[in-house]
């Protein structure tokens, strides 16, 4: 007598209905589960774009399952086009979710202290697998992303598609947008590069013109006086846990009200004052199962080969700037590309009005635009005030963003701008590049490029003597040496040197090249 029976219910539908019937009852239970209500007969039939069924079954995930609430059961044929959506949006979501899969990934290998981050970059770009890659992944995908939702934004208003009921999805926008500055942002420290230090420091610093608190804040960044240990944990926390959480949140809030609100048509589609958007009649509908789907499986294939193909055959890659140093400044230092207008804000003028109370009007603005602009008419004929005004703000923003670069308002000493160009602080430059046999001791003019006994001393001595021209006014009677010792075995000491005013002011660098440096791979 047996102790206890082994029932397997799947063996009882095998004698009772044999086992091919029962293996394909079985099946399609399976499906039915995953798919949320689509039984294997009913995806063969959306795959094979045979017309639905009442009620249709490409509906039941959306009515059943939970991960497929984010996007709506169907879209109008004329957004789903190329234009005038450009799928930007789409796209943001995209460079969101690559970031977060890269940034994964280097995180294994990245430990935010100033004493081995720099390091760690070092190994990923030399020593781990395909580090590289998704380091230059994770930086282009910022810089695109960055690019993209700002795009998106401009896109957006041009349509007039903030207008009621889309007022939070703009808002929610709003936010998404500023949280992709910040995200980007944060993320610039990471390297511990001269780059990044300086870059962080001068945005950074930037807090300190706000009124009666502004030292507090920088100091609540910075975490101390300088950038150290403490400031780039927080940095690193913020980026890799804060600013991604609540971003994810916005995200799922915007797609939300996406749904609820529907994808407004293009403006000359539309009536006035109607809101076709979610009243679609069956001939015009693109469900998402299978056909939104299958194109978005596309996009994101054509996507990541185009990324890989500008780092790989491209040759596109994150920069790596030498350790960052705290003591140097490099020349030229400014905030990451998309705060160069506030940057330029503040060659104005008065610091506390454009630095913190110019920006935070303009915020002001971008956020209480739906309730500004409230005339029910999208088309562009219509709304020629308001199109007036972006055409003019984009203009103000790009001057601002030149003003922002080293190229507006800023004099640099010439004798250093022309050493500079040798001997960079940021990157090893053309005189750390040259091989160490190409440098034999001796002193060398710049004016005498053409005798140098070797080709690569040829090349610097004709660059230093170039770039002694182009300032030739304003260092008059100028003359540039090189002079070359051989400090210790293996070791050359490169002292580049500008006099002018007849030899009686003079500036000079000192560079030490190892026959190991390998600045030149």
């Amino acid at each position: 007598m047996a102790l206890f029976k082994l029932h397997i219910p799947v063996l009882d539908d095998i004698k009772s209905q044999g086992l091919k019937s029962a293996l394909i009852a079985k099946t399609d239970d399976v499906v039915e589960r995953l798919t949320a209500g689509l039984n294997v007969g009913e995806i063969r039939a959306v795959l094979r774009g045979d017309p639905p069924k009442r009620p249709n079954p490409r509906v039941k995930p959306h009515a059943d399952g939970f991960w497929m609430h984010i996007r709506p059961t169907y879209f109008h044929n004329k957004v789903m086009s190329l234009h005038p959506t450009y799928r930007l949006g789409w796209l943001a979501v995209y460079f969101f979710v690559l970031e977060t899969i890269t940034g994964l990934i280097l995180m294994l290998w990245y430990t935010p202290s100033p004493l081995v981050a720099f390091e760690n970059m070092q190994d990923i770009l030399s020593n781990v697998p395909f580090g590289e890659l998704m380091r230059d992944l994770h930086r282009i995908g910022a810089e695109l992303m960055v690019i993209v939702v700002l795009l998106h934004m401009l896109r957006t208003f041009l349509t007039g598609s903030y207008k009621k009921p889309r007022q939070f999805t703009w808002f929610s926008g709003g936010v998404l947008l500023m949280l992709t500055l910040f995200l980007s942002f944060s993320g610039y420290l990471l390297p511990w590069d001269q780059l990044s230090l300086w870059a962080v420091t001068i945005g950074a610093s930037m807090a300190e013109a706000t009124p009666a608190i502004g030292r507090e804040v920088n100091l609540l960044v910075r975490g101390g006086p300088d950038f150290g240990t403490n400031g780039l944990l927080r940095f690193y926390l913020l980026h890799v846990f804060a600013l991604p959480l609540i971003a994810f949140i916005f995200i799922s809030v915007h797609y939300y009200k996406v749904i609820i609100h529907g994808h407004s048509l293009p403006p000359g589609d539309e009536e006035v004052g109607v809101d076709t958007a979610r009243k679609v009649p069956m001939p015009v509908r693109s469900y998402f199962l299978p056909d939104v789907l299958t194109k978005e499986v596309y996009w994101v294939a054509l996507w990541t080969a185009l990324l890989v193909f500008m780092v790989t055959v491209g040759d596109w890659h994150a920069p790596l700037e030498p350790h960052a140093d705290g003591q140097v400044t490099p020349l030229h230092t400014t905030a990451p590309w998309y705060f160069l207008w506030l940057q330029g804000m503040l060659k104005l003028g008065d610091k506390v009005f454009w630095g913190v109370i110019a920006p935070g009007i303009l915020t002001n603005l971008l956020f209480i635009m739906p309730y500004l602009e409230v005339g029910p008419s999208r088309r562009y004929i219509d709304r020629r005030i308001g199109l007036s005004v972006a055409a003019v703000c984009v203009a103000v923003f790009s001057v601002l963003t030149f003003m922002g670069t080293p190229y507006y308002a800023v004099s640099s000493s010439p004798d250093q701008e022309v050493v500079a160009v040798l001997v960079p602080q940021t990157h090893p430059g053309p005189l750390r590049a040259t091989p160490l046999r190409e440098l034999p001791a001796g002193e060398y003019s710049a004016s005498a490029w053409s005798s140098a006994p070797t080709h690569g001393l040829e090349e610097l001595l004709q660059l230093f003597n170039h770039e002694l021209h182009k300032v030739e006014e304003a260092l008059p009677d100028s003359e540039g040496l090189m002079i070359i010792d051989d400090w210790q075995p293996n070791l050359k000491k490169i002292t580049v040197q500008v006099l002018w005013n007849g030899g009686n002011e003079s500036f000079s660098q000192n560079v030490y090249l190892h026959e190991e440096s390998d600045y030149g791979e």
